[in-house]
């Protein structure tokens, strides 16, 4: 029985241990990019999206934290699983999915883009290369399966009867919908993505810290 018990102790603590990189994730990501852009030449964050910081001098600190970043999301996800059960695995996986999302556009950088870094051109390319491409594809899979994961979280938290973490759920993929493809549709610069990253990164630290609680 003490052997039963010690081996339950320890799981739980493993998984509140991966849940801690879930409640870390958001603020690492953006303390370091905002970091960044605030030391970085010629960038501005009312034009430029932190991706672009992988280009010029210095830019491997946000492809590391790109990569740090998507580690952290998977080993949340394992955490969530290890909480939810299977009957939630739609939660896990598209969670996984956005921190794969994550590794991928580290790997291929967004292109340099209105005047950052310095010397590029002012105003949008005419033209894209295959690595940005990439990059844009997977940063608009990441928000679609970040999205999806806070719904499937919304349906779970409801069969468990967290109402308000069920709402928190169900709101934060809508705002992540809305920021990052109203921002297209829409001409309000980066303000819709940073909307998007800001509640996407919010909901996953504020679920990592519930299910923290229930391990």
């Amino acid at each position: 029985m003490e052997s039963h018990q010690s081996e339950a102790g320890r799981g739980a603590a493993t998984t509140r241990s991966l849940l801690r990189c879930g409640i870390v994730a958001g603020p690492f990501y953006l303390a370091l990019g905002l970091i960044q852009a605030l030391l970085r030449e010629g960038f501005d964050l009312a034009r430029h999206p932190l991706s672009i910081l992988a280009n010029g001098p210095g830019g491997w600190v946000q492809t590391a934290n790109f990569v740090l970043t998507g580690l952290m999301v998977l080993a949340a996800a394992v955490g969530f699983r290890r909480v939810l059960g299977p009957k939630s695995r739609g939660v896990t996986w598209f969670l996984g999915g956005f921190g794969l999302a994550m590794i991928v556009a580290a790997v291929c950088p967004a292109d340099p883009v209105d005047g950052f870094p310095p010397g590029t051109p002012a105003g949008f390319p005419t033209s894209i290369s295959t690595r940005g491409l990439i990059h844009f594809v997977a940063g608009a899979l990441g928000f679609t399966f970040l999205a999806i994961s806070c719904f499937f979280a919304a349906w779970a938290m409801r069969r468990r009867k967290l109402t308000a973490l069920a709402w928190l759920s169900l709101l934060s993929g809508l705002a992540v919908v809305l920021g990052f493809f109203g921002g297209f549709a829409v001409p309000i610069g980066t303000l819709g993505i940073w909307f998007a990253v800001v509640v996407g990164w919010a909901w996953l630290s504020v679920m990592s810290h519930r299910l923290g609680r229930l391990a």
